[in-house]
């Protein structure tokens, strides 16, 4: 009977180890998020700093939640688009980190906090309006002064 105690005892201990080094933002969000590009009009380029691309908005990446990072968006006759995502504290994230207090300690939370499980990339979806590229000046012909 005392070895069945001492077994059921460690058992015990190992599960409450295990529930404080994951926190819990990190089991119940993850670490990575997906974030998407939608551009009006469709069918654009987008590229960021991080490596990601496409050729044909609208894009779904699945990036790191604590990434930042540029973006450029581009499409034949289109001015270029630059633009920046940042990591923001999200309720979700909050609320995991309350568990952690509650629950999982001071390590749990420290997971979460260096992980980056409680963050939200911002902004997301990224909804890019691009505007059309001022049209080139004529070339003049054979024997016309150029236009000023």
């Amino acid at each position: 009977m005392t070895n069945l105690v001492s077994r059921l005892g460690r058992a015990v201990a190992c599960a409450a180890l295990a529930a404080c080094a994951v926190g819990c933002a990190t089991v119940t969000r993850g670490t990575h998020e997906t974030w998407k590009v939608v551009t009006s009009p469709p069918d654009a380029s987008v590229e960021t700093s991080n490596g990601f691309s496409c050729h044909q908005t609208p894009c779904t990446f699945k990036v790191e939640r604590k990434a930042e990072f540029d973006v450029t968006v581009s499409r034949d006759g289109y001015k270029t688009y630059r633009g920046r995502v940042v990591h923001k504290e999200a309720g979700g994230g909050v609320a995991g980190m309350a568990g952690n207090v509650l629950i999982g300690g001071l390590i749990g939370a420290g997971v979460d906090a260096a992980n980056g499980s409680m963050m939200d990339l911002s902004p997301n979806p990224m909804i890019v309006d691009l505007e059309k590229a001022d049209p080139a000046p004529p070339t003049p012909g054979p024997g016309q002064p150029p236009a000023s």
